[in-house]
């Protein structure tokens, strides 16, 4: 799992002999290396298939998954987000009702967002088709839920999601979640708009919405996985929805590590470019609870989308509020993305600098009025000079915190 250094310079003076090798490996060639003074380091955890057969078998609370179903049964599991081993958690989780009774039920795949893991597109969830979905209630506000129709019609939804920690959003991740990945589309852009006008404040309306959408749906099994470092799988956690958050949780604690002092700079590897200048903006959120105000937070990754308009103008001088107004305005699915994370990009730099070492060109980094790192030895040398540094290994997935 997530390995989190933390020295002084003084210490980094010492012999070799004295000295922690950290590899970060940000998806080169060459990885970047540094020497740092002794720290925490949290090992990896071991990532099977019997991860997840053991806590489907014997949850700490509850029934075993085989116990939800009935022979002839028509079962979905429903995988939302992109889960580490997804091809091996489905295979452990539909591997459950082989012993329920003849004839078996009849086990379906859905997904929403998970092609990008390994799993078959073919099964992908039809948000933008008005017959994949149907009409399962109304939320608090009275709103219409349009929920996934195979999901709506099924006996038994065993949902499937990582637990996973966004430091943009303040702890919890969106991704994983029933809602709205099994919605329209339209459902979707609602809160990405939310999120672009309200930033963290939209965040209790769609928790609101999700339980309001758990209820009428009756949907009890749930599986929820933490990733380990490298996509590897660390964990499970089965039980009903608010159970398996709660331990996964827990089990995810690895990623979430407390730091005894602010650093005055972090040097931060990423999980994926997968998400382009998002996954930048979650990194950024990370190392900023514990870099202090006016330091220094370097990103190494293999990047190479530059980041979208409305947070190049931004950079470039154009005041935020007014640019987050007008992307809001457009009715631009990408502008509204793009506004989001301008919004917590913002939130979580404040008056911090950023250096990326990344396949992005100098001049456009430059542009951005952002630090360029042309190679390693640029951030080896910015950390040699930094009086405390902070290393964060895959750090848009973690949520540190100072102690």
């Amino acid at each position: 799992m997530p390995v989190v250094t933390i020295g002084t310079a003084a210490a980094r003076s010492r012999k070799m002999t004295d000295m922690n090798r950290i590899t970060l490996d940000y998806g080169a060639d060459a990885p970047l290396v540094l020497d740092v003074a002794p720290g925490h380091l949290v090992a990896d955890l071991a990532a099977a298939e019997r991860l997840v057969a053991a806590a489907l078998a014997a949850p700490p609370a509850g029934p075993p998954l085989r116990a939800h179903a009935v022979p002839g049964d028509r079962i979905v599991i429903a995988v939302s987000g992109a889960v580490p081993q997804a091809r091996h958690v489905v295979a452990a989780v539909a591997a459950q009702f082989a012993s329920v009774g003849t004839p078996p039920p009849d086990v379906a795949e859905l997904h929403a967002g998970a092609a990008a893991a390994g799993l078959d597109a073919a099964h992908e969830h039809g948000a933008d088709s008005p017959t994949e979905v149907a009409y399962l209630g109304a939320d608090e506000a009275g709103r219409p839920l349009q929920f996934a129709r195979r999901l709506v019609d099924a006996d038994l939804v065993v949902t499937v999601g990582e637990w996973s920690f966004d430091a943009a959003l303040g702890g919890r991740s969106l991704e994983g979640e029933l809602w709205p990945a099994f919605g329209r589309r339209e459902c979707a852009d609602d809160l990405l708009l939310d999120l672009a006008r309200n930033g963290r404040r939209a965040l209790p309306r769609w928790l609101a919405a999700l339980r309001s959408l758990t209820w009428q749906l009756g949907a009890t099994s749930c599986l929820r996985v933490v990733a380990g470092r490298g996509s590897t799988l660390a964990a499970a956690a089965f039980g009903t929805g608010d159970e398996a958050a709660r331990r996964a949780r827990g089990r995810a604690a690895a990623w979430a590590p407390a730091v005894a002092r602010p650093a005055d700079a972090a040097v931060c590897s990423l999980s994926t470019t997968a998400g382009g200048f998002r996954t930048v903006t979650r990194a950024v959120a990370a190392a900023a609870r514990v870099t202090r105000p006016g330091g220094t937070i370097c990103v190494a990754t293999t990047l190479v989308e530059p980041p979208g308009p409305v947070v190049t103008r931004w950079r470039q001088g154009a005041p935020l509020r007014p640019l987050l107004r007008e992307a809001c305005r457009s009715g631009d699915r990408d502008l509204v993305a793009d506004a989001v994370v301008t919004r917590f990009l913002a939130r979580g730099l404040g008056d911090r600098r950023l250096v990326l070492l990344s396949n992005l060109d100098e001049a456009t980094v430059e542009d951005l009025e952002f630090g360029h790192a042309a190679t390693p030895d640029v951030v080896a040398r910015l950390a040699c000079r930094s009086e405390n540094l902070v290393l964060l290994h895959e750090a848009d997935l973690m949520l540190p915190s100072l102690a």
